[in-house]
């Protein structure tokens, strides 16, 4: 019995138990619902707050805009209106000019009615003035026929004839002038093609750049320079290019070749063999092939100085080597290697003033006339050959463009061109760089001004850029534009006839007008 009342006690407790845990869970899942239900509320409260927020700040916005638009379209307006004023204002003072300059042409409309009249009445009395002349010229006419015994028609044409005759006289003294003139200017531009080529490629009549002289220390070196049956001689001149001349010169044996390397290298060969004194065919070709060695190498190195005295760094070695050739190179005498570096250094100069790259410009000075060190081998002028050589090794293409375009055989297109051309002109016309006497130098420019002042109408005359360029100054009285073009041709021609001078010369004739008054 008691473990029944046990087993009841235990199940009671057990369902008070669990109803108190479903009481109290039941209470707790109430608590949390409202708490949630709590939260949700306050959000929701919240979120409502940030809509009216965000309202109030999109109507703000809004608002903004609206004013912000409201002063655009004022200012627009305000605009138009001003534009439309400008427009009317214009257009008033339109309305003013022409109607004044209707009236003008109101008063000239009468003024012109009463000059038509006028002439009228001065044409009616023409009509009758022609009448009473055309009367005497015919009572003139009838006069002459009697007297001269010819009529109108055959006098005519005795006069026709006379003047077709002297026309064709007049036409063949022109035409055999024009021939003459020709003829002279043909030969005038021969000689001076010819005067520039020689001077690129000196052949043997030009001795003074053709020929060296080497010194001998006693008469007998002569016979072993031409050795037994001429051997000796036959050796060298076989072996190097070059004709060795030995004549009646005391102690001296001239050396003639076109090609200055070739000079050298049989100089110093001649050189050596003679402090050497064995002097046979065999010693001869080692000695030529050693100092073609050493030529090669004092090219380079020249080349290498020249490139390190300018400044320019980076140049292929050929290119450098072929500066180093123009040390045996001249133009009008005057050494071309001395020439590229006193043209790079002008070009320094005056890409310094100019604010553009001053390495550059050296770069483009010392590779200017490459060309010449190669145009004895190839066909073409030295500045499109010095050009082909640049691009060839990749050098900057303004520097390409500069050499092509420094004596203008291709056109001219940036400022390089122009410096480079300016720096060379610069180089070779100042005076003592070609070889020329400072006394005939003024005496070429005196007669170049004598020249231009012998011509009626010249004022004044002045030779600049070394002789290169004659200015004168014409009287605008005397001379008017279509008659300076006729004088500076003239001039020219007269220059070509009477001087002798290296390039061409520039005439420029200047015509100026002035009127002068004195406020008092």
């Amino acid at each position: 019995m008691e473990s029944l009342v046990k087993a009841v006690l235990i199940i009671v407790t057990l369902v008070v138990g669990g109803f108190a845990g479903f009481v109290f869970a039941k209470i707790a899942e109430r608590k949390r619902f409202l708490e949630v239900e709590e939260d949700a509320r306050k959000k929701e409260i919240e979120v409502k707050k940030q809509m009216q927020a965000a309202e109030k700040e999109l109507e703000l916005t809004i608002r903004d805009k609206e004013l912000k638009m409201k002063q655009v379209a004022e200012k627009e307006t305000d605009l138009v209106r001003n534009r439309l004023n400008n427009r009317e204002e214009s257009l008033r003072h339109r309305i003013d000019v022409s109607d004044k300059k209707t009236d003008i042409l109101d008063h000239k409309e009468v003024e012109i009615t009463g000059r038509e009249r006028t002439l009228i009445v001065r044409e009616k009395a023409l009509v009758q003035q022609e009448k009473i002349y055309n009367a005497l010229v015919d009572e003139w006419y009838i006069k002459t026929e009697k007297l001269s015994g010819l009529s109108a028609q055959e006098a005519k044409k005795q006069l026709m004839d006379s003047m077709i005759s002297e026309a064709r006289h007049e036409s063949a003294k022109m035409v055999r002038q024009l021939e003459e003139e020709a003829r002279e200017k043909g030969e005038a531009e021969a000689v001076k093609i010819i005067a520039l080529s020689t001077q690129r490629l000196a052949t043997d009549y030009i001795a003074e750049h053709s020929i060296s002289v080497v010194n001998l220390p006693n008469e007998e070196m002569k016979g072993r320079i031409i050795g037994r049956e001429g051997r000796n001689i036959r050796a060298l001149e076989a072996a190097t290019g070059v004709d060795f001349i030995v004549d009646d010169t005391p102690e001296a044996v001239i050396l003639s070749a076109h090609n200055p390397v070739r000079r050298a290298v049989a100089r110093h060969t001649l050189q050596i063999l003679m402090a050497d004194g064995r002097i046979h065919p065999r010693r001869i070709e080692e000695v030529v092939d050693k100092c073609e060695v050493e030529i090669q190498k004092e090219m380079q190195k020249a080349g290498e100085q020249a490139t390190f005295d300018v400044g320019v760094h980076g140049i292929h070695p050929d290119l450098v080597k072929l500066i180093g050739r123009l040390k045996y190179r001249t133009s009008y005498s005057q050494n071309q290697l001395d020439h590229v570096i006193e043209v790079a250094f002008i070009c320094g100069i005056i890409a310094g003033e100019l604010g553009m790259n001053v390495k550059l410009a050296r770069r483009t000075g010392l590779l200017h006339d490459i060309g010449k060190a190669v145009d004895h081998d190839q066909e073409g002028s030295h500045a499109i050959i010095g050009m082909e050589l640049a691009r060839k090794y990749n050098e900057h293409p303004d520097v390409v463009h500069a050499i092509g375009a420094h004596h203008e055989d291709i056109r001219i297109e940036s400022p390089l061109d122009i410096i480079t051309q300016v720096a060379d002109a610069l180089s070779g016309a100042r005076p003592g760089a070609r070889r020329e006497m400072y006394e005939s130098y003024i005496n070429r420019l005196n007669d170049l001004e004598a020249i231009a002042m012998g011509f009626e109408g010249v004022e004044k005359t002045f030779a600049i850029q070394a002789g290169r360029e004659i200015r004168v100054m014409v009287e605008s009285d005397k001379v008017n534009d279509d008659d300076s073009a006729v004088v500076a041709r003239e001039i020219a021609k007269k220059i070509e006839t009477d001087m002798t001078y290296p390039g061409q010369i520039r005439v420029m004739v200047i015509r100026e007008h002035r009127a002068i008054e004195y406020a008092k």
